[in-house]
C-alpha cells in the first residue's frame, strides 16, 4: 500500500502491522483504521446535494410504484436474483444472469451458482430479520456473512469477524516479486478486539436516528464507506456491504420493499467505484464519493423502476391472454403470478408454495404450455423445470 497517498489524517490512522511471508520472510507495513462516523453530514457541495435530491426522487418514484402493486413482494425474488448476479460479478464470481434466474436453487450446477444463490438466501433472511424489528448487530452481520460462504472453500473461516490480516487489490505500479502486502492497493484494519469494536460502533451508528441532520441517501453512502473500509470479514465484504445499502434505505424508510438492484450500475463502473471509496480514506474526499454514490442510486432506482413496470406489463398481457382462452382464469392467474416471482420452477415447488394439488398444478402448467405462456427446459439430472419466456426476457433486458 502506498502510504504517501494518505494525506488527510482526520480520516483515520496508519497503524503498524507485521507478519511472515512463507517465501520472502518477515515483513512490516501499516494498515488504515478509519475514524468513527460523525453525527453530522460531511461538507458537501451544492451539486452533490442536488445529486442526492435526484436520487431521493427516483427512489420515491420506485417505492410509490411498488406500493401500488397488489402484491409488492411478487417482484422481490427476481430483483434479488439480479442483484446477486451483479454483486457477485463485482467480486470476481461470474455466472450469467439467465443461468442464475433459471437455476435449481436446491441443487446449483456450478460453484459460481452456489455463491450467487447464497446471496439470495442471505438477503431474504436479512430482510426478514429486520422486518421483525430485530437489530443490525455484529452477530447479525457475522451470520449473514456465514450464509454467503456456505458450500465454498472459505466456509470454515466464515461466520465471524476475521482473525487474520487481509489486503485488497494490487497497485498497478507495484514492483514484481516484492511482498504482497507492500503491493496491495489498500490494507484495512488489523484483526482483533479493536476491529470488532469499530464494527459494533458502525452497526449502532446505522441504527441511530439521523433525521434532520443527515439525508438517508448520505447515511447509506457513509455506512457503505465505513463497512468496506473496515473490511471486517475474511471474504464477502463487497457483497454484504452492497446488501447493507438496501437494508439502510429500508431502515430509513426511503424504501418499503427491497426491490432495488444497486450493483449493476457499480459493476459497470467498478474502477471509479473503488477509486471513490479509496479517496475518502486518502484525501477525505466525501464530496465526489457521495455524488458518485447518489448518481448510482438514482440510476439503479430508475432501471429497477423500468423493469418493474415492464414485468407488471408482461404479467397483465399474459393474464389477458388467459382470459381470452378457455382456461379457468383464477387458478391459471395464480400460476402466472408464481412464474413472475420465480423465473424458473418445478411442479413440486409451485405446488408447495401455492397449496394446490400436484395434479392440479401439473395440469395448469401443461395448459399454459399449450398456450405458449410457459416452456419447459431440461438440465441433466434436474428433472422438469418451467419458465415464462416473456418474463425471462423482461428480467434479462439491460436497457
Amino acid at each position: 500500500m502506498d502510504l504517501e497517498m494518505f494525506m488527510n489524517s482526520r480520516m483515520g490512522s496508519l497503524v503498524p502491522i507485521s507478519g511472515t511471508d512463507p517465501y520472502l520472510g518477515a515483513w512490516t507495513h501499516r494498515a488504515f483504521v478509519p475514524v468513527p462516523l460523525p453525527a453530522e453530514a460531511p461538507p458537501l457541495s451544492g451539486s452533490t446535494y442536488m445529486a442526492v435530491a435526484d436520487a431521493r426522487a427516483s427512489l420515491a418514484a420506485l417505492d410509490n410504484t411498488a406500493s401500488q402493486l397488489p402484491n409488492p413482494q411478487l417482484l422481490r425474488h427476481p430483483a434479488l436474483q439480479r442483484e446477486a448476479q451483479s454483486t457477485s460479478a463485482l467480486e470476481g464470481t461470474y455466472a450469467p444472469l439467465e443461468a442464475v434466474l433459471t437455476a435449481d436453487e436446491d441443487s446449483p450446477r456450478t460453484p459460481e451458482l452456489v455463491e450467487v444463490l447464497n446471496y439470495v438466501r442471505m438477503a431474504n433472511e436479512g430482510f426478514r430479520h429486520v422486518s421483525e424489528g430485530r437489530p443490525i448487530s455484529v452477530t447479525f452481520l457475522s451470520a449473514a456473512q456465514g450464509m454467503l460462504m456456505q458450500g465454498t472453500p472459505l466456509h470454515a473461516e466464515s461466520g465471524h469477524v476475521r482473525s487474520s490480516q487481509v489486503v485488497i487489490g494490487r497497485r498497478s505500479d507495484a514492483p514484481v516479486g516484492g511482498f504482497p502486502v507492500h503491493a496491495a492497493r489498500f490494507i484495512p484494519s488489523p484483526p482483533g478486539l479493536d476491529l470488532e469494536a469499530r464494527l459494533r460502533d458502525l452497526t449502532e451508528w446505522m441504527q441511530a436516528d439521523h433525521s434532520g441532520r443527515i439525508d438517508p441517501v448520505i447515511v447509506a453512502a457513509m455506512a457503505h464507506y465505513q463497512f468496506e473500509t473496515l473490511h471486517p470479514f475474511r471474504d464477502g465484504n463487497g457483497r454484504l456491504g452492497r446488501f447493507l445499502i438496501v437494508l439502510q434505505l429500508l431502515h430509513g424508510r426511503v424504501l418499503s420493499e427491497p426491490t432495488l438492484t444497486v450493483s449493476p450500475w457499480f459493476e459497470a463502473r467498478r474502477a471509479e467505484y473503488y477509486d471513490r471509496l479509496l479517496a475518502v480514506s486518502t484525501e477525505g474526499d466525501w464530496d465526489r464519493y457521495v455524488a458518485f454514490f447518489a448518481r448510482g442510486l438514482q440510476a439503479a432506482a430508475d432501471q429497477t423502476h423500468r423493469q418493474m413496470k415492464t414485468l407488471v406489463g408482461v404479467q397483465a398481457e399474459i393474464k389477458e391472454q388467459i382470459r381470452a382462452s378457455r382456461l379457468r382464469a383464477d387458478s391459471a392467474h395464480v400460476i402466472v403470478d408464481f412464474a413472475v416471482a420465480n423465473p424458473s420452477f418445478t411442479i413440486t415447488r409451485a405446488q408447495q408454495a401455492l397449496g394446490l394439488s400436484y395434479q392440479r398444478v401439473n395440469r395448469l402448467v401443461h395448459q399454459l404450455e399449450e398456450l405458449g405462456i410457459l416452456q419447459q427446459f431440461h438440465h441433466p439430472g434436474q428433472g422438469r423445470r418451467f419458465y415464462s419466456p416473456r418474463v425471462l426476457r423482461a428480467l434479462t433486458d439491460s436497457s
